[in-house]
């Protein structure tokens, strides 16, 4: 039986590189000996709460020092963390704490208001972060190492806001985690043990939390915490802390490039890793014009752990595209349409995004049917649509649910949106279908401005036409201030939808 922990990440760091900066979160510093000593004080304190291997334990924080101590905590007193998306009601955050079956919340200062309010109307006990968990660490007995679990074991339960229907938790093993931080570490990029992190992305989510807290750790690197992202002050930080990769989503990339004019100095960035959703080029090429650092997009889903492809220095690189696999990771594309089994397509071929590997979950939690349905003859079915060319970059065309169908043509927004990001009124956009008599859906522009007015909405359909075939380009175009985002930063297509579906 082999046994394996995501505890051993920090650990080992405290073996290895004790007196190494392991945190950096505003004038707090914590080397790796110092991080795993307040992890296993937490892990006495969560013994002496009645946490047993196995129990899951949910975490509600923002970026602050308290959400790694406190994830690693768990995860040596052999809990399951459940992460709590921060932007939930208590509503939402109830249906979390009761279909994971938490039996402890520890909750940020920040976030009591919400988070207690859900584990009462439960009868959860809930504890907050800082003051009173910090009380209880200091009066427990410190665990002298992380307890044993089987590398299966259920590690993180992630809970995946979906496009459809309510909150499914992916079941995430131990395996899975540190494979995933390995492979991220050692095989995609060259990461170093003195390489200095921005972690921007929520924890709390799977790129921010495998990609920037156990990727970062599991290479011995430094984590500098930014909890709330703005990008004047993400620039100031990474100049003063000497911070040279940074990990972020698109929305992230737009707002350092503009961000990058007015900054007295900018940080010298080694790595700069993109996920969450797809880049557009004209963001990437104003982004390494602005920093001369080179922009490595990659894909995953909280399912794998998270990530599955990424550009990868020994493969190349290719704008537009997300690279080739992780190590030890399949990515293929299948027929999109047969259901029950798995039809691999031959390269250029568009169709659905199918994985297998290490990095696939274990199912998700009470839901054999949607366990089933997702993975079908060994390979996870992403409900992503995309290609692979002759040299095997992946390419993502769309989701499988936002693909526009207009007078019988497919229309992929992904497609409309690079086009339409290079037009010099436009800072951002969106681009969905809404209902329409006449041609079933109509392809619509929902358009964040550049700085210094918006282009009217004719002329935008007007350019727009000269660069887009006929089916394609957007008749209607509406202009808003800033786009609807999820706690994971991408745009929530279907707000927009809602919000335009009525033509009044």
């Amino acid at each position: 039986m082999a046994t394996l922990s995501v505890a051993a990440i920090l650990a080992e760091n405290a073996r290895r590189r004790p007196g190494r900066t392991a945190l950096v979160e505003g004038d707090l510093r914590l080397t790796f000996a110092e991080a795993w000593q307040r992890a296993l004080a937490q892990a006495g304190a969560l013994t002496g709460l009645g946490v047993r291997p196995g129990d899951r334990v949910a975490l509600m924080a923002p970026n602050t020092a308290e959400f790694p101590l406190a994830y690693y905590a768990i995860a040596a007193a052999g809990g399951v963390v459940v992460p709590v998306h921060l932007l939930l009601s208590a509503g939402e955050v109830e249906h979390v704490l009761r279909d994971s079956g938490a039996t402890l919340l520890l909750v940020h200062p920040a976030q009591a208001g919400t988070g207690r309010a859900a584990a009462d109307a439960l009868g959860v006990r809930a504890v907050t972060l800082a003051a009173e968990f910090d009380k209880l660490a200091a009066d427990a007995e410190p665990l002298p190492s992380y307890v044993t679990r089987t590398a299966d074991d259920p590690a993180v339960i992630f809970y995946t806001s979906g496009t459809t229907g309510v909150p499914k938790g992916a079941v995430l093993s131990h395996f899975n985690l540190v494979m995933n931080a390995t492979v991220n570490a050692f095989d995609a990029n060259d990461i170093r043990a003195d390489d200095i992190a921005l972690g921007a992305l929520p924890l709390f989510h799977a790129f921010g939390q495998t990609v920037s807290l156990n990727s970062t750790w599991r290479a011995g690197a430094t984590l500098v915490l930014l909890p709330r992202f703005d990008a004047a002050r993400a620039i100031e930080l990474m100049v003063r802390e000497g911070v040279n990769t940074f990990h972020g989503v698109p929305t992230m990339f737009v707002a350092l490039a503009a961000a990058a004019a007015d900054a007295a100095r900018l940080p010298g960035l080694r790595v700069c890793v993109s996920g969450g959703a797809s880049l557009p080029v004209a963001v990437l090429e104003r982004f390494e014009a602005a920093f001369g650092a080179q922009i490595y997009e990659g894909y995953g889903l909280s399912e794998t752990s998270p990530t599955a492809t990424v550009n990868q220095p020994v493969f190349g690189t290719k704008a537009g595209t997300i690279g080739h696999p992780l190590w030890g990771i399949d990515v293929e594309i299948a027929r999109a349409e047969v259901e029950g089994r798995i039809e691999l397509l031959p390269p250029g071929e568009l169709g659905e995004v199918v994985v297998r590997g290490h990095n696939v979950f274990s199912g998700y939690l009470g839901r054999p049917e949607a366990t089933a349905e997702a993975l079908v003859d060994g390979w996870f079915r992403t409900g992503d649509l995309g290609t692979k060319d002759d040299e095997g970059f992946l390419r993502i065309v769309d989701r499988k649910k936002d693909v526009i169908i207009r007078g019988g043509y497919n229309v992929y927004p992904r497609e409309v949106e690079e086009v339409l990001m290079r037009h010099p009124g436009i800072a951002q956009v969106a681009v969905i279908g809404l209902p329409d008599e006449l041609h079933g859906e109509e392809v619509c522009a929902v358009v964040v401005p550049a700085q210094g007015g918006a282009p009217d909405a004719a002329a935008v359909t007007e350019w727009s036409r000269e660069h887009l075939g006929r089916h394609k380009y957007p008749r209607r175009v509406e202009f808003t201030d800033a786009m609807p985002l999820g706690p994971s930063m991408k745009v929530l297509k279907r707000e927009l939808r809602a919000r335009y579906a009525d033509p009044a």
